[in-house]
Parts: structure tokens; C-alpha cells; sequence
């Protein structure tokens, strides 16, 4: 893996945990009957990847998995909580969304 610079690094972790969820997962559903409590910009969605069952609240580039009770603050936080790899194989799934 090439190394990680400063720039690409903010670039890959300020990534929309949406648009990830919705590249990445075999089945992402968002649950319209969610009604956030403190930020009206979360959201809840159902989602599967692999053989793992998430329900995930997403804002911006944070995620919380309700099931787990773990949360991240970015693409590569999350890339690594769906998938149970290492940063190293996050960045590389990431590189290849372009």
C-alpha cells in the first residue's frame, strides 16, 4: 500500500457515512420511521455486509451501531467496523471508489 498523506487521510475519514454505507454494504435500507433526538440530521439505516447485520445512525461522517454499541468518526472507521479489517485494507477499498 502506498502511504497515506495528510490531505488524503482528511479526505478519506470527512467522506459521507451514507455514500459509504450505500457503496460498500450488500443491503443498506434507511428507516423512515427514525426520529432523531438531538441532531435532526441523523439518520437510522438497516444494512447488511457480508454475513453481519448492522442498524447504524449515521450524521455527516460519523456512524454509531446501535447492536454494538461502537461508533467512528469517518470512511475509514467505518469501512473497518463493517468489514472487520485494518486501517491499511480500509484506505485501500477506499482508494478504489476513486
Amino acid at each position: 500500500m502506498a502511504r497515506i498523506g495528510k490531505d488524503e487521510l482528511a479526505r478519506l475519514q470527512a467522506l459521507d457515512a451514507k455514500i459509504i454505507l450505500l457503496k460498500f454494504a450488500d443491503h443498506a435500507k434507511l428507516d423512515p420511521t427514525f426520529s432523531p433526538i438531538s441532531s435532526k440530521h441523523t439518520s437510522r439505516w438497516h444494512a447488511r455486509a457480508g454475513n453481519r447485520e448492522f442498524e447504524l445512525l449515521l450524521n455527516g461522517p460519523k456512524f454509531f451501531d446501535t447492536r454494538q454499541k461502537h461508533g467512528g468518526g469517518g470512511g475509514i472507521d467505518l469501512v473497518m467496523h463493517l468489514f472487520e479489517i485494518d486501517f491499511k485494507q480500509a484506505v485501500e477499498r477506499l482508494r478504489a471508489l476513486g
